[in-house]
């Protein structure tokens, strides 16, 4: 036997065809339409034969048939023979009549007491076969359905058919209708589900978790081709972003680092000043330079990005950060639970409650730091009596390098970076910061995490 050249390598390319075809949203919906047809045609064939041999309800076009054989019949037909012929065809039901021609004037083509869902049946699902009765397929007589075929010019052959009946050919047709239909609805329910909607919610959930770190991809790249497609783009898009600011924060950083040098050359020179006045002044100018650069470069490091979560005690956390503020001589104190255990950055943390802490006590005389845990979260207040924040500006206090200069002024106030900080730290454990009135005065800031987060 001869071996056919390249036959092997087809039956690869072909296999790669129809396997790409089935990876894409276009390709799975056809073979979802081709899976119904078949699934329709195997069970409708079965419901058919059922319907057939379970239910002998009157078959439309059959029994036109027969009126009009019977009808033929009579034609050549002697009255006497017609007689005896109507009586033979009668002999079942009863319900052939012969009638004159001008009772086709009675004819209408619906009745009031007519069922609705014949009604239906006959409009989406027409008898298609001939003969065609005498006056149409629609044809009543004094409210009742009858079939009709002309003898002669002077005679009609007229069949009445009951006052209530399903016919036969509709519920067949109706029954591969029914199938089609519900076995679409399934597989298209089942293929939404898997190919498109559980994807997207995925790509969803995981853009909500994501961050700018230059990490791994954040977006899983499996499913169909037009879903791989989505999230390769925005995992390139992530990478992209993280690259940007990585190296506007490199550069900010580089900046803030080489000022330190000349800053220090120009204390050590104004420190030599005679005049006391320009020499306190220019300290104090310098001074206020420094502490810039020192908090440029804390809000610029991103040490709570890189951090890992573990699982550690929230409570002792707090009470411990409150014990340091109060061995400093700060009226700082911890209410809460001795010890709440769930997953969380320690280290980022720690300083997203010592920033909102030095930020209350720079503001306010009495400081307290509640926990609690609520419908499956911890919620953290650092309320202090200060003159507090107006509700317009809670949005912008956590842009940085914004401050409320009418609310809380101070002379020692910072740049603005504490409450970025803090935000940015919040929204690395996917929780929620909110500032909030505290009766009679003062600020509340509500931290809100969620317990048990990996």
């Amino acid at each position: 036997m001869q071996s056919v050249p390249g036959g092997t390598a087809q039956g690869g390319v072909l296999g790669f065809r129809v396997s790409r075809l089935f990876s894409t949203i276009h390709g799975q919906i056809t073979a979802v339409i081709f899976a119904c047809l078949i699934i329709a045609f195997i069970i409708g064939s079965t419901l058919e034969s059922w319907v057939r041999e379970e239910y002998s309800a009157p078959d439309m076009e059959s029994m036109s048939a027969h009126v009009s054989a019977i009808a033929s019949v009579l034609a050549p037909a002697t009255p006497g023979d017609r007689d005896v012929i109507l009586a033979a065809a009668n002999h079942e039901d009863g319900r052939l009549t012969l009638q004159p021609l001008s009772y086709a004037e009675r004819f209408t083509t619906s009745s009031p007491d007519e069922p609705f869902l014949q009604v239906i049946l006959d409009r989406l699902l027409p008898p298609e076969n001939h003969p065609v009765p005498f006056g149409g397929w629609r044809t009543f007589a004094d409210g009742r359905r009858v079939l009709a075929a002309q003898v002669d010019h002077d005679t009609l052959l007229v069949m009445e058919l009951p006052e209530s009946f399903l016919r036969n050919d509709a519920l067949i047709f109706g029954s591969n209708y029914l199938v089609a239909t519900v076995t679409l609805l399934i597989l298209f329910s089942v293929f939404a589900v898997g190919a498109l909607t559980s994807p997207l919610r995925r790509i969803a959930s995981a853009a909500m978790k994501a961050d700018i770190s230059l990490g791994p991809a954040i977006f899983e790249e499996r499913g169909s081709s037009e879903i791989v497609t989505l999230a390769r783009a925005l995992n390139g898009m992530q990478r992209r972003i993280s690259t940007m600011v990585e190296s506007r924060t490199r550069m900010l950083r580089g900046i803030s680092h080489d000022l330190r040098t000349p800053l220090t050359r120009l204390r050590l020179r104004a420190e030599r000043v005679q005049e006391d006045e320009t020499r306190e002044g220019l300290l104090g100018d310098i001074e206020r330079i420094d502490r810039l650069l020192k908090e440029s470069l804390g809000y610029l490091r991103d040490n709570h990005q890189r951090e890992v979560s573990q699982r550690a005690d929230l409570g002792s956390m707090l009470q411990t950060t409150c014990d340091e503020f109060a061995d400093m001589g700060h009226d700082v104190q911890y209410s809460g639970p001795a010890r709440m255990v769930t997953h969380f950055k320690p280290l980022a943390l720690t300083r997203a409650i010592t920033n909102l802490c030095e930020n209350a006590i720079k503001f306010g005389t009495h400081v307290k730091v509640e926990l609690r845990a609520v419908e499956g979260q911890a919620v953290i207040d650092i309320s202090d009596d200060g003159p507090g924040i107006p509700e317009q500006y809670r949005t912008r206090v956590l842009e940085p390098f914004f401050k409320v200069d009418t609310a809380r002024q101070d002379t020692e106030t910072g740049f603005g970076l504490g409450l970025s900080i803090v935000a940015e730290i919040v929204q690395a454990h996917h929780g929620k910061l909110v500032l909030l009135d505290r009766q009679p005065n003062g600020l509340v800031a509500r931290i809100i995490l969620p317990l048990e987060q990996k």
